[in-house]
C-alpha cells in the first residue's frame, strides 16, 4: 500500500459532514417510522441503506488513516469521532428494526420525545462539521447537545415508569424497552461525538 506524504484534510471533513447528513436523513426516517399508520417495512429498508452509507463512510475514514502519515489533528480523535458517529447510526437503525421486528403497533407518546431529541441532535451536529475546519463557533454545538442529551434521559426515565406502571403485559414491556433502550444508546451517542468534538477543539486551540 502505498502511503501518502501530504495530507489531504478536506477528504476527513468532507466525509466526516457526509456522516452527520447521513444521520438527519436517519433522524427524519425514524420519526415516520413511528408515526401511527406508516410503512415501516419500507422505511426500515431505507433506513438500512443509511446505515450501509454509514458504515462505508466510516470504512473511508479508516482507510484514510491508514493511508496518511498527516492528518488535520490527532489520529486517536479522527478514529474516536468515526467511531461516535457510526454508533449513532447503529442505534438508531437498530431501534427501527426492533419496532418492525416485534411489529409494535402503537408506541407510547414519550417516544416521539425521544426521537425529537435525536432528530435536533442530528441536525447540530451536521450543521457542527464543516466547522470543525476552523474549529470556530463550536461550543454552543457540544453545550445544546448536552443539554438535549439530558433532556433525552429525562424524557427516558418516564418511559421506564410508565413501561413498569403495570399498564403493559409482560411481553410488550421487553419489546418497548428494547426500543427505548436503543433510543437512549443514540442519544448517548450524540453526546459521545460532541464530546468528542469538544476535546479536538480544545487540543487545537
Amino acid at each position: 500500500m502505498r502511503l501518502r506524504l501530504t495530507p489531504r484534510e478536506d477528504s476527513y471533513y468532507d466525509l466526516f459532514a457526509d456522516s452527520a447528513n447521513n444521520l438527519v436523513t436517519a433522524s427524519r426516517l425514524l420519526v415516520e417510522i413511528i408515526s401511527d399508520g406508516s410503512d415501516r417495512e419500507t422505511l426500515a429498508e431505507k433506513m438500512r441503506a443509511c446505515e450501509h452509507a454509514g458504515d462505508e463512510r466510516t470504512h473511508a475514514i479508516m482507510n484514510r488513516l491508514n493511508e496518511s502519515f498527516i492528518t488535520p489533528f490527532d489520529r486517536e480523535d479522527i478514529y474516536r469521532l468515526a467511531s461516535n458517529l457510526d454508533d449513532v447510526m447503529d442505534a438508531m437503525e437498530a431501534a427501527s428494526d426492533l419496532i418492525v421486528l416485534y411489529q409494535i403497533d402503537h408506541l407510547p407518546k414519550d417516544v416521539v420525545r425521544q426521537v425529537e431529541v435525536l432528530e435536533r441532535a442530528a441536525e447540530l451536529t451536521a450543521e457542527a462539521m464543516p466547522r470543525l475546519r476552523s474549529m470556530k463557533n463550536l461550543n454552543e454545538y457540544w453545550i445544546e447537545v448536552n443539554r438535549l442529551e439530558n433532556q433525552g434521559d429525562q424524557v427516558y426515565r418516564r418511559l421506564l415508569a410508565k413501561l413498569f406502571s403495570g399498564e403493559y403485559d409482560a411481553l410488550t414491556v421487553m419489546k418497548m424497552k428494547e426500543v427505548v433502550d436503543a433510543l437512549e444508546e443514540a442519544a448517548d451517542a450524540f453526546e459521545h461525538v460532541a464530546n468528542t468534538v469538544e476535546s479536538i477543539a480544545v487540543k487545537e486551540s
